[in-house]
């Protein structure tokens, strides 16, 4: 074989996300207080877009037919009609879905082939504005990390999903981690409790290796076992209060303090109502965007425009309005498949509340409406429901659940009631012991260290420490 230079041919394949799929993927990520501030935006900008009037929208309704389980025939879409030429319904308003408790049927006919939708972009507020001012467009990914923090600060989306979203290699969202950790407040960006912690001693210049191994075992702090983290650390008592004042210094959630408005005060982008057949999820048009494409306005501008380059401001302008509204279109789709999946998997809680919530992940909704789990993830944040029981975050109907007599499981939200019910009723103070006993009465299959743990959560004091609460306030 000689040697010197030659000139090779390979295949590959890469993912590229046009600028149209990434607004898309914004869209979806938006809350429609903010679409509507993104829609007047593009009416600004495009002649050809129109808003629409306050005349009532057609309502689009799907109910399974309870002989056959078969659908009703699905109504048109945008890109249908584009395709035919009719501007007639180009500002359809797909606001509802009645869901039937009986038979849950795919709701709207919805594909989302060709839109694995992300979200890359959405209107920034409290602790997103302030990590992005740091960023100073340093990065994509990074910037997309930080639209996945939790309101805590907390990133509890899986790396991998990230990875699959956005493209990127392993190392790179690594990377781009860092870089995000990296921003003030410290301990931003961390994945648990204990790294929360790491993060901001490492800021204070604190993280040495005995401080290391106290935050590796924050269960023996818990329990306050201090002999044992005294041999751990290797260090004598002095030294290990003096950590142990360190670390009561930091803060368990460092986002919540950029917090400018609680899930209460939010505006709901779904309505869940009870009907005769079920239950109906509408999305709220009071702050949903209508648009419709100015076809005849089109025209009267094309008879005017003469020189190439007016043409082909015209004609992408035309383009623009008519993909703005099937985003709108897909959007809406999208929203109302997740949100009646989840009203189906959780119908004991609309009914009878909390008490009555099952286990969900977002992979088992993923997966029974056919779109990726990250798909998912982006459509239930910042998305808020209002039904008969309150305002709930789409995000709040997921959790993990525990053994229930049912084999069914139940979710950690309905044991803590459960739990709450118990204590707060107590004439005598109930031991863990006896919780264990009496949750298994009501149905829940937990071991005593998982009640402890729930107790905990909710901030309720152990047998013992209530018993003394008792005693000093006299009772």
């Amino acid at each position: 074989m000689g040697l010197g230079p030659r000139l090779d041919i390979r295949q590959s394949q890469s993912l590229v996300m046009t600028q149209q799929l990434q607004a898309a993927i914004k869209l979806l990520a938006l809350s429609n207080l903010e679409v509507e501030a993104f829609i007047a935006e593009e009416l600004a900008k495009n002649p050809l877009l129109e808003a629409r009037g306050d005349s009532p929208g057609e309502t689009v309704i799907v109910t399974p037919d309870r002989e056959t389980g078969e659908e009703a025939a699905e109504p048109q879409g945008s890109d249908e009609l584009l395709a035919r030429g009719d501007d007639s319904g180009l500002d359809m308003d797909w606001r509802e879905a009645a869901l039937d408790t009986d038979s849950f049927a795919d709701v709207g006919g919805v594909s989302d082939e060709g839109f694995d939708f992300d979200r890359l972009a959405s209107g920034e507020t409290g602790l997103s504005e302030h990590l992005m001012a740091q960023l100073h467009g340093a990065g994509e990914l990074a910037e997309a990390i930080v639209r996945e923090l939790e309101e805590t600060g907390y990133l509890t989306t899986p790396l991998e999903a990230i990875q699959a979203g956005t493209g990127a290699t392993r190392a790179e969202v690594l990377q781009a981690l860092d870089l995000v950790q990296s921003l003030d407040p410290p301990g931003i960006g961390a994945r648990n409790l204990a790294e929360c912690l790491a993060l901001q001693a490492k800021a204070a210049d604190r993280y040495d290796p005995a401080m290391a191994r106290l935050i590796d075992n924050l269960d023996l702090l818990a329990r306050g076992q201090m002999k044992d983290l005294r041999r751990i650390c290797g260090v004598d008592d002095e030294d290990l209060a003096d950590m142990v004042r360190e670390l009561r210094g930091y803060d368990p959630k460092p986002g919540c303090r950029f917090a400018d408005k609680e899930p209460e005060t939010a505006t709901p982008d779904l309505f869940i109502r009870r009907t005769g057949a079920g239950w109906s999820v509408e999305l709220n048009s009071a702050t949903l965007p209508r648009v419709l494409v100015n076809r005849r306005y089109h025209l009267e501008l094309k008879a005017g425009a003469q020189d190439k380059a007016s043409k082909a401001w015209l004609n992408e302008s035309l383009a623009s309005a008519h993909w703005l509204v099937r985003a709108l279109d897909q959007r809406a789709r999208t929203i109302i498949k997740v949100a009646s999946e989840i009203v189906k998997r959780q119908d004991g809680f609309f009914r009878s509340g909390v008490s009555a919530m099952k286990p969900l992940t977002l992979r088992e909704v993923a997966e029974a409406i056919e779109m990726h789990e990250s798909t998912v993830s982006r459509v239930t944040s910042n998305k808020y429901l209002l039904c008969e029981r309150g305002m709930f975050e789409l995000k709040y109907f997921f959790g993990s659940g525990v053994g229930s007599e049912d084999g069914e499981g139940a979710a950690a939200g309905a044991v803590k009631d459960a739990i709450a019910r118990l204590i707060g009723d107590e004439r005598d103070i109930l031991s863990d012991d006896t919780l264990v006993e009496l949750l298994k009465d009501k149905g829940f299959d937990l071991a005593r260290r998982t009640v402890a743990k729930y107790r905990e959560a909710m901030g309720i004091g152990s047998s013992i420490q209530r018993r003394r609460q008792r005693k000093i306030a006299g009772g």
